[in-house]
Formats: structure tokens, sequence, C-alpha cells
């Protein structure tokens, strides 16, 4: 094996285990957003939105990168995040009557959205690892596919006997974005010289509380609200 041989794959292992580490909160996404389908429209959902998942990194490792280093980027993310882990709550107790065509479209968009959110936190370790190789980003992302698809499918089955992991699953979007929001380089900018570990922690803690409180007042709202009419009938 010639030293540059080593090196690629050396380099490959890397973006592998890259995406080892980072494909739990794809398959988290997945699988929420998918949860309410069909079965036989499921399977579509964990395919395409795992592929958007892996295509969208794409897309944001080769060019989103160096938008990190800007402030408000990850702010307006952060936020995003929240809204998304929010909506995936107050979406278990909605009308789930609707066609399967619809349902799956509006999976996929979730994905593609909060993919495009978490990617950016990931995409600079990625491009490190693979020194600008273009090839590597490609290979080692397709390579992720699997691992997104089968993660995704094992949380289906566990939410499908256990609907109270959906709240954990939004709570651990909103420590990401809770972790995303004080990363921003005007929000960092800020801080004293001390621990950014333990800022970063406790906004993260802060981000997961957050969605847990306005996913319980959006959903007792809405429980109130169909309440109203049959009391009054």
């Amino acid at each position: 094996m010639s030293p540059e041989t080593g090196t690629f794959l050396l380099a490959l292992l890397k973006i592998i285990w890259i995406n080892i580490l980072l494909s739990g909160d794809n398959a988290v996404v997945i699988a929420l957003a998918c949860r309410s389908l069909p079965e036989r429209s499921r399977k579509w959902g964990v395919m395409i939105g795992a592929g958007v998942a892996v295509g969208l990194r794409i897309v944001f490792t080769v060019m989103v990168a160096s938008l990190l280093d800007l402030p408000y980027v990850k702010l307006i993310g952060a936020l995003l995040l929240v809204w998304i882990a929010v909506q995936l709550i107050t979406a278990e107790n909605e009308d789930q009557d609707v066609k399967a065509s619809q349902s799956l479209w509006v999976a996929v968009r979730v994905i593609a959205v909060a993919d495009l959110v978490m990617s950016l936190d990931n995409v600079v370790a990625i491009a490190a690892a693979a020194k600008g190789s273009m090839t590597l980003i490609v290979i080692g992302l397709v390579m992720s596919v699997p691992l997104i698809v089968f993660g995704a499918t094992m949380i289906i089955s566990i939410l499908d006997r256990y609907p109270i992991l959906v709240w954990a699953g939004a709570a651990l979007l909103g420590w990401v974005a809770g972790g995303l929001f004080v990363s921003d380089p005007l929000i960092h900018g800020l801080q004293a010289n001390g621990s950014f570990e333990l800022v970063e922690e406790s906004a993260s803690s802060i981000g997961a509380i957050l969605v847990l409180a306005l996913g319980w007042l959006l959903t007792r709202k809405k429980a109130l609200s169909l309440e109203d009419p049959q009391d009054s009938g």
C-alpha cells in the first residue's frame, strides 16, 4: 500500500467515524418526522430523508464552512431548530387523517430543514478531516446513508412502543440548538475568559427545557381548544 493510499484511507475512516457520531441526531429527526406515516410510506420517508440529510451535508461541507465564522448564522439556525423541535411535539396531537403522499413530503421537508440547521455545527469537522478533498467528502458522507437509515428505522419502532420518547427526541434537538446558539461568533465574543464548555452545557440545558416548556404549553392549549366545543354542545 502506497503512502498516498494509506493517507486517503485514514482520512476516509475519520470521516466515517465523524458520521457515526453525528448520525444519531439525523436519525432522531427522521424518526420523529416519519413516525405518523403509514407503514408503506415510512420506508420511503426514511430513505428519502436519509438521502436528503446526506445530500445537504455534502453541500454544506463544500459551500458553507466559511460562513460559520460570520455572526448571526448560528443564531438563526438555533432559533429555527427550536421551532422545528416544538413543531415535532405538537404534531403528536394533530389529526393524522391525511393522504400518505402529502404526509410523506411534509416529513421530507421537515427532515431537510432540520438537517440543514444541524449540519451547520458539523461541516467544519468533516471538511477538516477531508483536507479539502471533494472525493473524500462525497464518499464518506454517502457511506453514512446506511447508518442513518438503520438508526431511523430502529428509533421509529421504539417511538411506536413508547410515544413519550417523542418528547425526549425534541429535547435533544433543543439541546443541540442551545449549544449552537452560544457558539455563534457574536455570542462567543461577548463571553468573559471562562470555561466555554460550562457555558455551552448551560445553554444546551436551557434549550432543552425551553423546547419542552413550549411544547407542553402549546399541546395543553390545543387540548383545551378541542374540549371547549364539546362542552358547549
